[in-house]
């Protein structure tokens, strides 16, 4: 199977008190909220997706909302950090960002030969922003961000692991990654030259072992592009060994997950039919969504979340 991922679909992370998300993500961040649902393996709880103005699929950070979870520890077996792509000038807008708005960060630094700007989020959750030359990506959403700044996508993710071999094995033998650079215990790995998403696997043997739970990712999806390359894929994996779960419906795409073997959860979610399926371009992430088998418990779903207003535009 010659076919390569695209790059990363999304990112799903765990926050606690759903509005604080919003208003951090949203009001602070300047990413759209595409789309307010509910977990659908657990539809007592939100789910929230954020992105560009269209909900692209490589744009797309979500949470699921665990009000009153304890916190949880990143460490090894996880995704340690979220990459997000900004302009290469910007950088100076985002320190005086964050300063105005309170927001822990650290001094920029270089990696790959590239600056990266860290900082966390209300619940403790390692984000970076990258800056880089290339200004594609993402339509910028209206709001408090000028789009000149504004985050493009998400340009790769961290994996925390106590041993790399058997993870850079997969990544660049079965995965179809590509090896490209290492510095500093941490090797990077691009799903494709040409405008892809890196994976940097970064050893910590004596690191503790992460702990799922708020501040916190949960998973990491990768890019096919229709059912049936995601079936492909899934039929792969099984040939190889992998406990690979059946395609899980999940309205605004088709999710299969897996293991990879340093314990980090993926996922390979399809690109369609994506965020308009039940809602406008110009109306999403308005009103509560649910999919067709959970729309009988309406009243009770809404009845049981917190309400969750549009976010606060932070200036």
């Amino acid at each position: 199977m010659s076919t390569k991922f695209a790059g990363i679909h999304h990112v799903t992370a765990i926050a606690d008190d759903p509005q604080k998300n919003v208003d951090f993500y949203s009001g602070v961040l300047g990413l759209r909220l595409v789309k307010k649902t509910v977990n659908f393996d657990d539809p007592g709880s939100y789910h929230l997706y954020y992105g560009d103005a269209a909900g692209k699929p490589g744009t797309i950070m979500t949470f699921f909302s665990w009000p009153g979870a304890r916190r949880g520890r990143t460490g090894t077996e996880q995704v340690s950090s979220t990459s997000f792509t900004v302009p290469e000038d910007s950088l100076g807008y985002w320190a005086e960002r964050f300063v105005k708005h309170n927001v822990r960060f650290e001094q920029p630094k270089k990696r790959f030969g590239e600056t990266v700007l860290g900082f966390e989020d209300p619940n403790g959750l390692t984000i970076e922003l990258v800056a880089r030359p290339d200004r594609a990506g993402g339509e910028a959403p209206e709001g408090p961000v000028p789009a000149e700044h504004a985050i493009r996508g998400i340009s790769g993710v961290t994996l925390s692991e106590r041993s790399g071999e058997a993870t850079a094995d997969m990544l660049a033998n079965l995965l179809g990654f590509e090896k490209v650079a290492e510095e500093d215990g941490r090797t990077r790995y691009l799903t494709t030259r040409s405008g892809g998403s890196f994976a940097d696997v970064l050893v910590r043997p004596d690191g503790p072992a992460g702990r799922v739970s708020v501040g916190t990712v949960h998973h990491v999806a990768w890019r096919a592009p229709d059912d049936e390359t995601q079936e492909e894929w899934r039929e792969k994996l099984l040939y190889h060994g992998f406990h690979v779960t059946p395609v899980l419906d999940r309205r605004y795409f088709h999710s299969i997950y897996f293991r990879e073997p340093g314990g980090v959860l993926f996922e390979i979610a399809t690109d369609p039919p994506g965020f308009t399926i039940d809602e406008a371009k110009e109306h999403l992430g308005e009103r509560l969504k649910l999919p067709p088998w959970l729309e009988e418990d309406r009243e009770r779903i809404e009845q049981d979340l917190p309400p969750v207003r549009q976010p606060q535009q932070k200036g």
